[in-house]
């Protein structure tokens, strides 16, 4: 079988026929030690001694490989206890052979950029391959500080991949990527890797309930608020039935849109087993949404090539044949029928049995809200009681597609051959919006306020990601980096003065002159 192996700062890929495709690890016991090559054994006790003997061993097989092409291929295998506990950096969405590493079951970002090569070749494997195969390492890394879920053991897509196929797509995408200079990257390198130490102290010195339990008891008093909000529906008051509509309204994108947010990047446990419950329950049972979808076309593509054509453009809030008005104030109120609907259709990506999973939770989470509105605030008609749905699940939808559209659409994009470092990427292509009590409630810190935070340390939850801001922020203007902030409404009068420019035509390509 195929091996990569490192030994100080020399890589090597061996090829062992008749395997297709890389199983790569790390070399990263103390020297000298004993490698194996088939059923070759030698003893190595430097880097150019390792060379020297794989060569020897298959001298027909043994190749160099360029670092950045290693950094497509490489994950991590800590072989020694001691060396899982040291401090090591991940970046966001970085497809590179740094090592990683996870303590307190928080793993911190380090730079590392999606490569140029790896975005080009999941351009390709969407077009050729119906977005089956999207590289296993790479998507792993894009998602930030620790791997996401894997709900069934399918591929990316929901769907079972062909390896050959990936390796193909990587092997033509590694040839093709374009070289940063040694001292330029290792600039660039140096940036993340000290933003993300600075965070880490922080993380490290920050309890459990400041990680998480802020965030959980928020989402857990909007699960209380539900019986208050169904009872005051009872009321032939029109102040307490208005009343019960806003209560439930809040709680539903409360729980629907943070608690999803945060599940989906893992931020509201540790435990890796109830993560996946927890993203199944908020995505499919609370939101009507299919986790595998929003997984993989949130975290691993959104986040792992913010704002890159073709990729994680946020090209899917466009609606090109809707006029301004009616997208910005009319559009959002069908949310809470369109999302179920556009779930269903993605329902064909995935193997059966996670189809009928997503079903069934789905139906339960949609009944369940029916039957509270007809037994517990004894609505009189079915159709009262779907225009109730609508109208809670609808409640916030205005802000919500506001929210995700402020922050990303309009700024620099970027093409997949032309990529900035994660750095870059992050600080150009986010944007920050004001501190607002409702939003901050229902949406998150990530979402609103901390942004930027997020998309440099996803994996963070939203109370950290506000406790690292003054940090993050003040970091990236003393070093010169963009930190994007606007108003909500001055954003908001951009979108419709600016409409066709960044909602229908095509958004112009920006180079990083000097960074790319």
């Amino acid at each position: 079988m195929p091996i990569v192996a490192k030994a100080g700062f020399r890589k090597i890929c061996i090829d062992l026929p008749p395997a297709e495709l890389c199983v790569p690890f790390y070399i990263t016991a103390a020297l000298p030690m004993s490698f194996g090559c088939g059923t070759a054994w030698f003893v190595i006790d430097s880097a150019e001694a390792l060379e020297h003997q794989l060569t020897l061993q298959c001298p027909e097989l043994c190749k160099e490989m360029e670092p950045r092409q290693q950094e497509m291929l490489m994950t991590n295998q800590e072989w020694r206890p001691e060396r899982r506990e040291q401090k090591q950096f991940v970046g966001e969405g970085a497809p590179s052979g740094e090592n990683s590493f996870q303590e307190g079951g928080e793993t911190l970002g380090r730079e590392g950029a999606p490569t140029q090569g790896t975005a080009n070749a999941i351009l390709q494997l969407q077009s050729s391959f119906k977005r089956e195969g999207t590289p296993e390492n790479e998507g792993l890394k894009e998602q930030g500080l620790r791997p996401s879920q894997d709900y069934s053991g399918l591929g990316k897509e929901g769907r079972s991949s062909s390896p050959a196929e990936e390796m193909v797509i990587l092997k033509r995408a590694v040839k093709e990527e374009d070289m940063l200079p040694a001292g330029e990257r290792r600039c660039e390198d140096s940036l993340m890797r000290e933003l993300s130490e600075m965070v880490q102290k922080v993380v490290k010195k920050s309890s459990w309930w400041e990680k998480h339990g802020i965030d959980v008891t928020i989402i857990a008093l909007n699960f209380l608020f539900l019986p208050v909000g169904f009872l005051l529906l009872r009321s032939d008051s029109i102040f307490s039935f208005l009343m019960g509509i806003v209560v439930l309204g809040v709680a539903h994108f409360t729980i629907t849109v943070k608690g999803s947010h945060l599940a989906s990047h893992s931020s509201l446990v540790e435990s890796k087993s109830w993560g996946k419950v927890l993203a199944i329950f908020f995505e499919e049972v609370c939101s009507a949404f299919t986790a595998e979808q929003g997984t993989y076309n949130h975290v691993k593509l959104h986040h792992g090539y913010t704002n890159v054509i073709g990729l994680g453009d946020s090209s899917t809030w466009k609606i090109p044949f809707l006029n301004r008005y009616v997208y910005m104030f009319i559009a959002p109120i069908a949310i809470p029928i369109i999302t179920p609907l556009v779930a269903i259709g993605l329902l064909k990506e995935v193997r059966l049995k996670t189809a009928i999973r997503t079903l069934c939770c789905m139906f339960l989470g949609l009944y369940s809200h029916y039957w509270l509105l007809i037994n517990i605030s004894e609505f009189r008609s079915t159709w009262s009681a779907l225009g109730c749905m609508l109208l809670t699940r609808s409640l916030l939808a205005h802000s919500y597609i506001h929210v995700n559209i402020f922050q990303h659409i309009g700024l620099p994009m970027f093409a997949p051959n032309k990529l900035p470092k994660r750095i870059h990427m992050m600080s150009s292509g986010v944007l920050n919006l004001p501190r607002n009590a409702l939003l901050d409630w229902s949406f998150g810190h990530s979402l609103i306020s901390c942004h930027t935070e997020h998309h440099l340390f996803p994996t963070l939850s939203d109370n950290m990601c506000l406790k690292i801001k003054p940090l993050v922020s003040q970091y990236l203007k003393e070093k010169k980096l963009p930190y994007n902030e606007d108003s909500y409404l001055a954003r908001l009068k951009l979108f419709l003065n600016k409409y066709e420019e960044l909602m229908v035509h095509v958004p112009p390509i920006t180079e990083l002159v000097g960074i790319q």
